[in-house]
């Protein structure tokens, strides 16, 4: 029945901020962007080279998102990558604060921890 995640959606407190975070920082290409005036909202659509995408929207007043202590919801995002230290420097050169690497128990791949402007949890997952 499914296929794949086409998408994931992301609303952000600061338009301007994360838009250049995900785009710049993170080099996603932008395949179309909207302001709906009724909703005072942006609609940013983002893809990655594999195709799947992300939907980063604002709205006026989007209350927080609880990330500490750990909410019940969506956890994390993940991004697969092919050295994880390596982006892990490269993050960290755009002056991103990025955890220490560690190693999956189950499947002994990398991955390492950073946030996006909001503080939503990302992850590098090396495959």
């Amino acid at each position: 029945m499914l296929l794949r995640i086409h998408h994931a959606a992301i609303i952000c407190s600061d338009y301007a901020t994360s838009k250049r975070f995900y785009t710049e920082t993170l080099g996603l290409r932008v395949l179309a962007e909207h302001y709906r005036a009724e909703r005072q909202s942006y609609k940013l659509d983002l893809v990655l080279p594999d195709g799947s995408q992300i939907e980063l929207f604002s709205f006026p007043a989007a209350p927080p998102r609880p990330s500490y202590p750990e909410a019940c919801g969506l956890r994390h995002l993940a991004f697969a990558v092919a050295d994880v230290a390596q982006c892990k420097v490269e993050l960290e050169s755009k002056g991103l604060v990025v955890e220490d690497i560690r190693v999956d128990a189950y499947t002994g791949r990398r991955f390492v921890f950073f946030a996006d402007p909001d503080g939503l949890p990302l992850e590098l997952y090396e495959e």
